[in-house]
């Protein structure tokens, strides 16, 4: 066998040329399965931790029914249940920001002064809203960094006044903090897409839409609570506290997480599949290799089989070689798809964690493609008359 081995290597080596343009072919697919994994993992790792940093990971709360209402009351009855770790009022609405005639489409958010507690606030400069804020209807704001920078060129801006377009006229307000939100990934995936954040008391927004409802009520749940019969008996308690029957739906954020999810893992399996078929690719290629090697080696399996060598020997000796370019090449694709989705990780500031699985799972399937496509080669010389061998010239 390791005369076998030994001899596949020579024969590899041979013809260098060659042997690269193929292993180039298995590098090309074996490195596009680990890439596409490695980016769909990532991918679904920062779209979950960020949602869930921007408090998506509880419930929602909203109305059904325009006629009914989501108030203070319905906010403190949720706060009562037992399974509810946190609950925030929350008013949206998307508009445009201006400073020094520059203008910029914003997200404002109206938010308590318990924010902080459900929704991933990291305090860059300044100081949150406060009870006093809520309380007064201020026209105070936390702006997100990448406003900051945008308008004032740097994350210092607490103090400063911006003018922010909200219900039916613009007023101006005083920037009191400037927050980071998560990790950004979104925000920086995403670019001009995604506007930037402004946070406003939510009695602000309530005074500046002429409104006394609440947008939605966001519920964090506790670590053991279970989310379905939670939403059930949110809605039930809602309902029985406002007599307004089928007025109100819960949904649940973290339903809405699993279902991206899951449409990630169908395009990553469709990405994946291409990648798979660039293996079969390469797979042909191994077959040609093998065929002309049969061509060129035809004299000297003549010389094998005349001096006994068995027809096992010579179909051992073509499959360790089309193993051997595959195992190479399937290595050699591994460390080149992992190193390039680390870089992409660090640049992106990720953490990547290796799949072994996926990596034992490629190597295994590109060794079966390979041997499948050096199983006719290996047959052809294996049949070969030692006779009409050694007449090729």
């Amino acid at each position: 066998m390791l005369d076998i081995i030994t001899g596949s290597v020579r024969t590899l080596f041979r013809k260098r040329g060659r042997t690269i343009l193929t292993l180039l072919g298995i590098i090309i697919g074996t490195a596009s399965v680990i890439l596409i994994n490695n980016i769909s993992s990532l991918g679904n790792s920062a779209f979950v931790n960020e949602v869930n940093s921007l408090g998506m990971g509880g419930l929602s709360v909203t109305l059904k029914k325009q006629s009914a209402q989501l108030t203070h009351n319905e906010l403190e009855e949720i706060r009562a249940l037992p399974f509810v770790e946190n609950a925030m009022p929350l008013m949206f609405e998307s508009t445009d920001a201006y400073i020094r005639g520059k203008k910029s489409p914003v997200f404002l958010w109206g938010i308590d002064k318990g924010a902080k507690e459900t929704v991933d606030l990291r305090l860059l400069n300044g100081r949150f809203l406060n009870s006093g804020d809520i309380s007064s209807s201020s026209k105070a704001c936390m702006i997100d960094s990448t406003l900051a920078k945008s308008f004032f060129g740097t994350e210092r801006a607490s103090g400063r006044t911006m003018v922010i377009n909200s219900g039916s006229t613009g007023s101006e307000y005083r920037i009191v903090g400037v927050i980071k939100t998560g990790s950004g990934i979104l925000q920086n995936m995403m670019g001009s897409y995604i506007p930037d954040f402004v946070y406003l008391p939510y009695t602000t927004m309530q005074e500046n839409l002429g409104s006394s409802n609440y947008t939605q009520i966001a519920v964090r749940l506790k670590d053991n609570a279970d989310s379905e019969s939670a939403g059930a008996a949110i809605v039930k308690t809602i309902e029985r506290s406002t007599g307004n029957k089928g007025a109100y739906t819960v949904t649940d954020l973290s339903k809405q997480k699993e279902s991206i999810s899951s449409l990630i893992d169908i395009f990553t399996l469709v990405l994946t599949a291409v990648g798979v078929i660039s293996l079969f690719v390469a797979g042909l290629g191994i077959m040609n290799v093998m065929l002309v090697a049969v061509s060129e080696r035809t004299r000297e399996i003549g010389i094998k089989k005349a001096l006994g060598a068995p027809k096992i020997y010579i179909v051992s000796e073509f499959l360790a070689e089309a193993a051997l370019l595959t195992l190479i090449g399937c290595i050699a694709g591994i460390a080149f798809g992992t190193i390039a989705s680390w870089i992409g990780a660090v640049v992106m500031g990720l953490t990547l964690k290796p799949d072994i699985g996926i990596m034992l799972t490629v190597t295994v399937f590109s060794l079966a493609v390979g041997v499948i496509f050096g199983i006719y080669p290996a047959l052809k010389a294996s049949r070969l008359r030692p006779v009409d061998a050694l007449r090729y010239a």
